[in-house]
């Protein structure tokens, strides 16, 4: 499932118009937020057409009115959620930053019209329909869609994401793990059977714009909280896509009192005896291709302040040579290479452009 070196892909058909012309479903989000910042300033790209399909999901609006930094940089205005519109509009390409049901419930009338579409949600992250009773609590049966859905890791699937009509944009906490551990696990250098600890911590917007009462400022500030052990919804998503077994795989996740970022640090065993500089150079051969993952030097650890506002995953790593234990330690923005920056990417690739434009 996934190969090893990194690639740049080609994308299967130029924009009609030389640009990427963007519909955004979702814009009012955190997500969407991102997104839009992004497909301003990129150079290849135009937004056409904005839709919300939850808050302020009943009204037309200036884009600015929900969120302030993006006043000025859009012409069109954010309009319910309106799918015979967007069909009609003909974009190159559909971004949903919708609820997982929203996602589910029109992605197939979007490709049936020849759509292409990049899903931010986790409508179509999981290859077996039954997974979302149980993990998202609804009843999956847009089966043919999920059938052909791309899960969109550029930096391991840029061939069949630039031929794909629906990407399935990878969940914040799965994109740190899996660009950490899935070389070493591809390249049989784990000791699978003695137990993958990943533990992360990630910002309140990971958790969306929609206020809980878990979310309120009094309940996260000053606060370390540790959520949704063995049952969280990114936990199928990991396994499916590294390939493991929940009998091998412990995953925890945390929420950290700031806005945006993860941290997320994977205990592991090697199968083998390594030496730190073999670790280092297969970490950098492997990214060698890939703009967006930085691999830091044996001795020097990522950490979120690096990678906040920013596209980018970091990797590093620490070994105990004489007992093969690894830790690996990834950060990403969690709406930036988490969501949004990755959407973008996926899209670069889907139209054969470089994976970095409009990123860096």
């Amino acid at each position: 499932m996934i190969e090893l070196k990194a690639s740049q892909g080609a994308g299967a058909d130029a924009p009609k118009q030389g640009v990427v012309q963007a519909a955004v479903i979702g814009a009012t989000g955190y997500a969407g937020c991102e997104l839009l910042t992004l497909l301003a300033r990129h150079p290849a790209a135009s937004v056409t057409c904005l839709m919300s399909s939850g808050r302020d999901g009943k009204k037309v609006f200036p884009i600015e009115d929900s969120h302030p930094r993006l006043r000025g940089l859009f012409s069109v205005q954010c309009e319910p959620l309106d799918v015979e519109q967007v069909i009609n509009g003909e974009p190159d390409v559909v971004f949903l930053a919708t609820p997982h049901e929203t996602s589910h419930q029109i992605v197939p009338q979007l490709l049936e019209s020849g759509l292409r579409v990049i899903d931010l949600s986790a409508a179509f992250r999981l290859k077996q329909q039954p997974a979302y009773s149980h993990w998202y609590d609804f009843e999956h049966h847009a089966g043919d869609a999920l059938a052909e859905a791309v899960y969109g890791i550029p930096e391991f699937d840029a061939q069949r994401i630039g031929s794909a009509r629906l990407v399935a944009n990878p969940g914040c906490y799965p994109t740190s793990v899996i660009l950490a551990l899935a070389p070493l696990l591809k390249a049989g250098w784990v000791n699978v059977s003695a137990g993958i600890i990943a533990d992360s911590k990630s910002g309140v917007t990971g958790a969306g714009r929609k206020p809980t009462e878990k979310l309120h400022f009094p309940e996260v500030n000053e606060n370390l909280r540790a959520y949704g052990l063995f049952r969280h919804r990114h936990l199928p998503e990991m396994l499916q896509e590294l390939e493991l077994s929940s009998n091998d795989f412990t995953f925890t996740p945390h929420l950290l009192p700031i806005t945006r970022g993860i941290l997320t640090t994977i205990y592991l065993r090697l199968s083998s005896p390594r030496k730190l500089a073999e670790i280092e150079g297969f970490y950098k051969e492997v990214y060698a291709a890939a703009p967006m993952v930085r691999v830091y030097p044996a001795g020097t650890l990522p950490e979120i302040l690096g990678v906040a506002n920013t596209q980018f995953a970091d990797i590093g790593f620490a070994l105990d040579e004489a007992t093969g234990r690894l830790i690996l330690v990834s950060a990403i923005d969690n709406l930036g290479k988490g969501a949004a920056g990755q959407a973008v990417q996926n899209m670069n690739v889907m139209f054969g452009l470089p994976q970095q434009t409009g990123l860096l």
